[in-house]
């Protein structure tokens, strides 16, 4: 098959002839199924024209027509008929299943960014990409120059991975190990922990199912569901509900066991180079009773450290 094939308004360069689809003759192909611009094949056609054939691991050969693949390498690359994937390109398919836009994402090697806008184009749930289990030393270094906000980084599940000195002395070593979500519903000191407990356990619940919606959740998330479920009636309840929010709780007042009342805001960011992984930094206003109490914290569990 010709890579240059049916332009979007369906013509063909001068010179050239475009083939018919295998048992379709060439009046149906034109009259009932033209081919319409699609956001979607347009992204992938110019995805496709930035793929040198060396990225892939095929041979570069000299005197080719096009820039980057051909629509039947990507269609190879892929595991996908050539038939299907010129018809993606074209606009006359339409709805492609999530298995087949990873597979074409990664045949294009496309970045996570692309990748989940390609989701988007193609009215699909994004997937996520399994995070790595570590955090990179960049972060980490970042984390610890916040001496006087507690830094803390978790997996889709809610499951610390990477904590300051400050934020593993505010959360405490059974939220540590436990999970933060576990922490909330199975533990009977979050009650006390939390002030406005409920407030806290709805936003976790929201963000949990945003979480749970991908295409291809992270593999801890669905166990942790089935789980919450069994052993928790506050938890199925809001479950339930399905109320869908990224983690938008940005004030908690946390009654502490070692240093009392704090009262804290809290930003969340994506981690761009681990998708999946989030930060959050838990600050006081500089000079407040709550910023004295988190750095007491920090020098409490400093303290401990040395002393073990």
């Amino acid at each position: 098959m010709s890579d240059v094939g049916v332009d979007l308004a369906g013509r063909t360069p001068e010179g050239w002839s475009a083939a018919p689809c295998q048992g379709v003759s060439e009046a149906a192909s034109v009259t009932t199924m033209p081919a319409q611009p699609s956001p979607l094949g347009d992204f992938l056609r110019a995805q496709r024209s930035r793929v040198a054939p060396s990225d892939v691991g095929l041979p570069d050969v000299a005197g080719r027509r096009v820039a980057g693949l051909r629509r039947e390498e990507v269609a190879v690359l892929a595991g996908v008929s050539v038939d299907y994937y010129t018809r993606l390109e074209q606009g006359r398919e339409r709805t492609p299943s999530a298995q087949v836009v990873d597979a074409i994402c990664g045949a294009l090697r496309l970045s996570p960014d692309a990748r989940q806008h390609a989701y988007r184009l193609a009215k699909l749930a994004p997937t996520i990409q399994q995070p790595p289990g570590t955090v990179s030393a960049d972060l980490l270094q970042l984390m610890d120059a916040f001496p006087g906000a507690a830094a803390y980084v978790v997996d889709p599940a809610f499951r610390v991975i990477a904590a300051n000195a400050t934020a593993r002395a505010l959360l405490g070593p059974t939220q540590l190990e436990a999970g933060g979500l576990e922490y909330i519903f199975l533990e009977p000191a979050a009650r006390h922990y939390f002030v406005e407990w409920d407030v806290v356990a709805r936003a976790s619940v929201s963000a949990l199912r945003l979480a749970a919606g991908f295409a291809v959740p992270h593999p801890a998330v669905p166990p942790l569901v089935d789980r919450l479920l069994r052993e928790s009636a506050e938890f199925a309840a809001l479950w339930a509900d399905h109320t869908v929010a990224g983690l938008n709780v940005t004030y908690k007042v946390i009654d502490h066991p070692e240093v009392g009342r704090i009262e804290l805001t809290y930003q969340t960011l994506d981690v761009r180079d681990a998708p999946g992984q989030q930060l959050t930094v838990a600050t006081a206003p500089a000079g407040s009773p709550s910023a004295d109490a988190l750095a007491l914290l920090g020098a409490i569990h400093a303290t401990r450290r040395v002393e073990s």
